[in-house]
């Protein structure tokens, strides 16, 4: 059955194997800050997020230490200026940041040469009349505040080659992973954030799920938080962790939730389980939650207690 991590309170570690089923158990509550990233490089963003809360900083400075560490590895290709580029052959940065009290938001898409695009998407949300910005206007923001950057004048040559239509025959199209991690702080208030560099060889210009609020992250005060990782198109569609956190609303836990969504979204969609998504899931009683819909899924969660690597398998089709 799926059984959860578990500490309680926070004095022990107790991490029990993930296995997809429709078995609801009682989770154990949390007390105390809680963090869950997606993949094992989560951990790395899990140690930054809790130090900030060891620290007395904010839950919204958690995410952003917890996402620019990952940035600054640009872990797994995915994430950050060393992530996979697009189809033309140079990075564009997505990232978005929630926080749960006042349903605060906000998003950058397609943001070129730009170090930490978790920075930027905090900034938009604090200093910005807006949600969300993107390509070259969210860049001009970045530079305004002050944010860390490189030059992007090498980019030139290869856009210009590819509105001339001299476009790489075969790039490399592998990768679409996404450092995504959710924090519930000592006083139970929950935040969230996403940052990626997107499917490799996508598209110049292409989003995907990752800065769009509802889909790669979002965050209910009442309820809990949800964030998703893989094929952003086919997360997207869904809606898929608004989906989530509506689930965790009428009832559900987050395991049951983050499992339920995949479910419905393969009863819709003609690949069915085929879907290459995962998401995770965190609600306000510190209960957490993992589902993948077509491969064994790792992903991190830490407390004052520790910081693990935990793998949910993929669900079972019904």
């Amino acid at each position: 059955m799926s059984l959860l991590f578990c500490t309680r309170p926070a004095r022990y570690l107790l991490l029990l194997a993930f296995a997809s089923c429709a078995i609801q158990p009682e989770l154990a509550v949390v007390d105390g800050p809680i963090t869950i990233a997606t993949w094992p490089f989560g951990r790395f963003a899990n140690e930054q997020a809790m130090q900030a809360f060891a620290d007395g900083r904010s839950r919204l400075d958690a995410v952003e230490l917890g996402i620019r560490e990952i940035e600054r590895r640009s872990s797994d290709g995915s994430v950050g200026l060393g992530g996979r580029p697009n189809a033309a052959g140079y990075p564009q940065l997505d990232a978005c940041i929630m926080d749960g009290p006042g349903h605060r938001a906000g998003s950058v898409a397609g943001l070129e040469g730009i170090v930490h695009p978790i920075s930027v998407a905090r900034l938009v949300m604090e200093k910005c009349r807006h949600v969300m910005l993107v390509g070259e206007g969210a860049r001009w923001f970045a530079l305004e505040h002050g944010v860390e950057s490189v030059d992007v004048s090498s980019y030139e040559p290869q856009k210009a080659d590819w509105q001339r239509g001299r476009r790489p025959q075969d790039p490399d199209t592998r990768g679409h992973d996404t450092i995504t991690l959710l924090v519930r702080d000592a006083d139970g208030h929950l935040a969230g954030g996403c940052s990626t560099s997107g499917a490799g060889g996508k598209v110049p210009g292409r989003v995907g799920d990752s800065p769009i609020l509802g889909a790669g992250l979002y965050v209910d005060e009442e309820v809990g938080a949800a964030g998703g990782t893989g094929i952003g198109e086919n997360i997207m569609r869904h809606c898929g962790t608004y989906l989530i956190v509506e689930l965790m609303r009428q009832g559900m836990n987050p395991q049951a939730a983050c499992e339920e969504a995949i479910h419905r979204m393969a009863a819709k969609d003609p690949r069915g389980y085929d879907l290459s998504v995962s998401f995770i899931a965190l609600d306000k009683r510190g209960r957490v939650g993992a589902a993948s819909s077509s491969q064994s899924f790792p992903f991190a969660v830490a407390t004052s207690a520790g910081n693990q690597v935990l793998s949910v398998e993929k669900v079972t089709p019904r």
